[in-house]
């Protein structure tokens, strides 16, 4: 497997959201969960329909069965899963991300084409891949002021140097971060 990285620019996150927007719901909301939850590719494309809607609106948290991690649904998300399931016809039991060739999800392959394409598009420099939006997730939380033993939970890392690698922060390089309660 290649290396990786996270988007560094909000920027860059921005022209991609808009760019999958114009393009597709379910890819744009597949974009917009992943670099705010975090999750690994295996679990997002697991999902159904059922684990983050209850008919009617986005879930604030949900646990996928197969992990044991809750996630925080947060407004973006909860606003791009009811632009797509209210204008979908998927039933509860159907992936989330469903093929649109048949009633399978999308596969790892078509994922990464589609998150690839995107980064191209916006010009997002480096190397981009499927695992780039978790480690998007992990870097602006970790730049927002979330604690790393946190972030080294999520990811189920043992040691926070391995947290700190995988989401692409050089302690010795980046600028210090701002924690300013502002009270």
């Amino acid at each position: 497997m290649e290396f990786v990285e996270p988007i560094r620019k909000i920027d860059d996150i921005y022209k991609m959201k808009k760019i999958l927007y114009e393009q597709s719901k379910r890819d744009y909301l597949f974009f917009v969960l992943g670099v705010n939850t975090g999750m690994r590719i295996s679990d997002l494309l697991q999902l159904r329909v059922k684990e983050v809607w209850d008919q009617e609106n986005a879930r604030e948290f949900f646990t996928p069965c197969e992990n044991g991690n809750s996630y925080y649904l947060n407004y973006v998300v909860r606003s791009a899963l009811f632009n797509y399931l209210t204008q979908t016809s998927l039933t509860r039991e159907d992936f989330l991300f469903k093929s649109k060739k048949n009633e399978f999800p999308i596969t790892r392959q078509q994922a990464y084409r589609i998150i690839n394409k995107a980064a191209q598009e916006a010009g997002v420099e480096g190397k981009i891949g499927t695992h780039t939006l978790r480690k998007t997730f992990g870097y602006h939380a970790y730049r927002k002021g979330i604690a790393l033993s946190i972030l080294q939970k999520i990811f189920n890392h043992s040691t926070p140097s391995e947290t700190l690698k995988y989401i692409g922060i050089d302690i010795h390089t980046e600028e210090p971060i701002k924690v300013d309660v502002n009270l």
